[in-house]
Formats: C-alpha cells, structure tokens, sequence
C-alpha cells in the first residue's frame, strides 16, 4: 500500500525551476533515501510531502499522517519541555477520541481505539524525558528562544520521534549528533514501525537502512532499488549509458543538420520526414551532464615536521572539565578526527588554537611558518548582506589562485556556481551552497594547517567526496571535529577521544574508540555492586553451577588474536571506503571495465567479512 504517491509534481521559485514532473511512492515499511547535489530540490520535495509547499502542477496523495523534520525547525510552545510533549498530540487524542467513544456508548469504536492503544501502549510520558535525555537536550524549563540551531534540531528530533507517523520525512537527522547518537539512531529507525524517506550525507546509515534510493536529478526522480551501494553501481551503468546515447544524439543531429543546410534534396516533398525527426531530435532536452569539481587545498608551503604542539593544556566551563593535562602534538601530514559526545570540548580545542578561547593553563605551540585556515561550525566568516561575488574575493574581479590570476566568475565556477548566482545574497544560500563558498575561501586563503568543525553539514554526497579526495592529498596538516563515520574512517589517519572527566586519549582509528569503550564499559559493570539474584525454584543445580563457573582467560594464541582484530576490522573498513569511491567513479566503467564485476563482489562481500571480525572480537572480549 502506498502510502504517499507524489505524481507529476513541479515547483518554481521565482525564475528558478527546481522540480519538474518529479514522482515519487513511498509504502508501508520501505526505507528510502533522497539524495542529490545540493539545491537540486531535495528539501523542496520533503516540504511538498508534508504540505508546507503547495506544487505548482502535479498531484499529492497521502495515506496516514505524515511527520517532518526539517534543517531548520520552528518548535511549537515557549519551552523545550512543551515543544516535546506535542509530539504526544497523537497519543493524547487517541484517549480523548477512546473516553468519548465510551461516554457515548459507541463500544464498537471503543473497541478499535483500545486495540490501538494495546498495540502502541497506554502510558507514552515516560518515553518523552528519556529522549530528551539520550539526545542530549537542554532542560524541560529552557526557552526555545534562546536555543542554538543544533539545539533546536535535537528538540525538533525528539518530537519528531514521538509523534511516531506512518511516514517520517527526515531532513539531514545526523546534523549536530555525536557518533554514539548517531549509531543510537540508526538503530531506533531500524525499529521503527512507519515508513521513512530521508535526506542525508551519512552513507553508512543509507546503507544501513535505505531499502530504495531515489535521487533528485535535473528536477526529475529517479528510483534505484536496493541499498547504497546498489545504488552506486547502478546509477554509474546508468550514467554511462545515458551518456553514450546522448553523443549519439548530437552526432546525428551533426550530420543531419549539417546534409539539411548543403543537400538540395533536403528541400524536396519527400524528405520532410527526415526533417521533422531531426527537429523532434534537436528540440529534445539535452542530457544534463554531471556537476563536478576539483578542490587543491595544497600550497606548496614550506613547514616544519611538527606544526603544533599543546602541552600540559587545561580547560574549564562552568564549573565542568573539558580537558585536563591535555598532550597533543601534530605531525605534517597527520589528519586528526575529534571525537567525543556534544558539549565535551571538542570546539573549545579549535577555538583556543585560533585564539579565540583561553587556556586555564598549559601551553599551545604553533610551528614556524603556519598558516591556519579555520572552517566553523556555525559558517561564519560570509557576510549576509553581499552577493557570493563579493564574499569570494572581496569585490575583485581577478583572485589569484596558486601562481596565477584567475577571474572570479571562472573560479567560482569550479565550485558549481552559475554566473546568475554570482549575484545572489549570501543570506539565501543553502547551507551546502554556504559550505562550498566557504571551501572556495579556503582555497584562496591558502594554508598548511586546518581545523575544520563539523564540515560535511549540509554537504550534498559529490562534494563530500571532492573535500575527502582534497584531504588526502593535502600536503598539510588537518584537526577535524566530525560526526560522519565514513568521513572519519576514509580520511583521517588518527583519532583524538574525549572521553570525559577531562580525559582527552588518542586512538589509531574509530573502530579502537569502539573497542576501548567497549572495555571500559566492561570494566564498569563488573566494578558495580552486583544485585542478589532472584533465584527460582526450577533453577536446576546443573544451570547454576554452570553460571558460578568461572570465564575461561584467553589463551596466548587468542590474546594476540584479540589484540590485532581492531586493526583488521579498520583494513577491512578502509578498504570498503575505498571501492565505494572506485565504483562511484564513472571513469571505472570505461576504463576498467573488466575489473567491473570482481570489484562489485568484493565490495558486497566486505560488510559481511567485517561483521565475522566483529563477532570474534566480541566473544573474545567478553573472556578477557
């Protein structure tokens, strides 16, 4: 059963046609992930969907209630604790609708009321408090006006799930979570009884859960079934195609165009068919071929082995220990990835390296000829009121990329924006739009150190692969605060973990935090006072004596097999990332096309492979 079917929809701002005859089913169950370049339309069609936009032309069914959340959400009520219960409003009519039904003798509805609320549960209070807690909310008393964007977001995330519709449009859910929120997320939506369509950069949670991809390309939808991965090879045999077919088109219109204006029979009676098949040809809308573009953070800057150093670094916030005894030193090449719950003190470090927060104590040293280029996470650094033109390069018409001049129309389009944008107001830019002018910024600055603060925000999935493809050649250093696990895992050569208390420890990789978490929470559960078991008497004897037997430790073979797993499961991570990019890479299917089918095997086989490590690694966790 559908439960929403978009038919034929167009959409027009202004002069600007961001939809045209898009389509679009959603059923019971399915999973499906909304994807395209940033301003293709993708929030354009969620709002549509949950009737915030009207279409233009086209039709809009639904079937059930629908429920969104949008990048920037308006919560109803003056306090966060208002704003969540309304996503009871459901719940609260269903008890009112069951004790009307009862006042008036009506036990037939009755009946059908209460079997709802057998199935989804009498008591629904609880549940509120507890997901302003796991998703790191601000108190119940806090005004919603005085909230940051991030905060408002998780809000607008709790009573989203709350309101528990047949469909949840998800507009980028991952923005503003931590990691362990993210992965707590994931697996609430893998529960989750409704359908979903959402918007999102984070492809490990698209392959995880999309069941269909539908992308938003040129104002139309095209649906590609299966996971992402899927969808990559797909859409890459599709792409190549598509492309062979339209130099096909444009070569007989070449030829065609080119016999109609030297042939005098092209004037007679008896060629006019050919004519009109050549008009129906050239009339045709033109393949819209694929926006990309290159980003060279490199300089070519001179400096030394250590660009920074911080030592014996301290820092407090309200009374509260964001680092203590902090000890980082920052080698030329290394990309360090900061991780750590929100609020913990991730951004304070970046900002204190800049200068802009003070150190309680200890010192942060920079190298000899460091230049830093810093990249907030509040995308600050454009002033509103100018026209993309005049934040890029100040005025000038020529910016001065490397050693040489360049005109600012043909350096911002590299960045994928169209000469009418140039005079667009930076305060009606998307956020993506917003992030790819600030990476344009960057380039022109030009530097050998990076702090980058959460910056795949808002970035569509082509130029998340352009920023990873520019770090790992940058031939400077990076500290990257990112929530994106296939970013981190792809980019990043270390990992720093706050792990609270002050307590700031580096890793080799995301899966050893994993793993070293995993440990302590181990250790912290068998510190803890055990409760007295409740016993039964049909406990038999065999049962319990089994239980008081003590865990056998690891033998000499399996703790070095234990100790080396982490590193395993990070290559084989590693690798998946990198076929993900080799498959996503048009230029594979021509050039080494006969790799094709292997390359797909092994990227299908690697999750599976991953997960055997996992498990291993589990079991023999649990004995050492």
């Amino acid at each position: 059963m559908a439960l929403l079917n978009i038919t034929g929809v167009e959409k027009s701002f202004g002069d600007r046609r961001v939809l045209r005859h898009a389509d679009l089913i959603v059923g019971e169950g399915e999973r499906v992930g909304l994807v395209g370049v940033n301003g293709s339309g993708k929030s354009t069609l969620m709002r549509i969907c949950a009737g915030v936009h009207e279409p233009d032309f086209g039709t809009v069914e639904i079937q059930g209630r629908l429920g969104l959340l949008e990048q920037e959400p308006k919560l109803p009520g003056p306090t966060v604790g208002d704003a969540a219960d309304d996503g009871l409003a459901w719940h609260r009519e269903l008890l009112s609708s069951y004790e009307a039904a009862l006042e008036r003798e009506d036990f037939d509805d009755a009946g059908h009321i209460q079997a709802q609320l057998d199935q989804r549960g009498w008591a629904q209070e609880h549940r509120v408090d507890a997901l302003l807690e796991r998703l790191d909310c601000p108190p119940r008393s806090a005004l919603v006006s005085e909230l940051s964007g991030g905060e408002k977001r998780r809000v607008a995330l709790v009573r989203a799930l709350l309101d528990e519709p047949d469909v949840l449009l998800l507009d980028e859910p991952t923005n503003h979570l931590d990691v362990e929120t993210i992965g707590w997320l994931q697996q609430h939506l893998e529960r989750f009884r409704g359908a979903v369509l959402m918007v999102t950069h984070d492809r490990y949670l698209l392959e995880a859960l999309a069941t269909r991809i539908v992308e938003v390309e040129d104002g139309e939808t095209i649906s590609y079934p299966g996971s992402y991965a899927d969808y990559l090879i797909t859409r890459a045999e599709r792409r190549a195609s598509l492309e062979k077919a339209e130099d096909s088109r444009l070569a007989y219109i070449r030829r065609e165009a080119e016999w109609a204006s030297r042939s005098p029979a092209a004037r007679s009676t008896k060629q006019k068919a050919r004519l009109q098949r050549l008009d129906a040809l050239t009339a045709k809308r033109p393949l819209k071929r694929e926006e990309t573009f290159e980003l060279d953070l490199s300089t070519g800057a001179r400096s030394g082995t250590t660009l920074l150093e911080a030592h014996n670094v301290d820092k407090a916030f309200d009374g509260r220990v964001l680092m203590r005894d902090l000890h980082l030193s920052l080698q030329r090449g290394q990309r360090l990835g900061i991780l750590g719950p929100n609020g913990c003190g991730k951004s304070t470090l970046l900002r204190m390296i800049v200068g802009e927060e003070t150190l309680d104590a200890g010192d942060i040293v920079l190298g000899g000829r460091v230049r830093i280029a810093w990249l907030d996470q509040h995308r600050t650094g454009l002033k509103e009121g100018d026209t993309v033109w005049e934040a890029a390069a100040d005025g000038n018409k020529w910016v001065t990329v490397g050693d040489s001049q360049v005109h600012v129309a043909g350096f911002l389009g590299r960045f994928l924006f169209t000469r009418p944008q140039l005079d667009q107001k930076v305060q009606v830019l998307s956020g993506g739009e917003r992030a790819r002018l600030l990476l344009a910024k960057l380039l022109l600055k030009g530097c050998n150190l990076l702090l980058l603060d959460e910056p795949t925000n808002d970035l569509d999935l082509l130029t998340l692969r352009v920023l990873e493809e520019a770090l790992l050649a940058f031939d400077g250093s990076a500290l990257i605060v990112t929530h994106d696990r296939a970013f981190l895992d792809r980019v990043c050569t270390g990992v720093l973990h706050f792990e609270g208390d002050g307590e700031v420890v580096p890793y080799s990789s995301r899966v050893q935090v994993d793993a070293a978490m995993a440990r302590k929470a181990k250790a912290a559960a068998r510190k803890a006072p055990e409760a007295k078991p409740q016993t039964s008497a049909h406990v038999s004897r065999k049962a319990a004596a089994r239980a008081a037997e003590p865990k056998k430790k690891l033998s000499f073979k399996e703790q070095r097999e234990y100790e080396e797993l982490p590193a395993a499961i990070d290559a084989l991570e590693t690798e998946h990332g990198e076929l993900e990019a080799v498959l996503a890479d048009p230029a594979t299917y021509t050039e080494r096309a006969g790799e094709v089918t292997a390359l797909t095997a092994r990227y299908e086989a690697l999750p599976a492979e991953t997960e055997v490590l996992y498990a291993r690694w589990t079991v023999l966790d649990e004995r050492a």
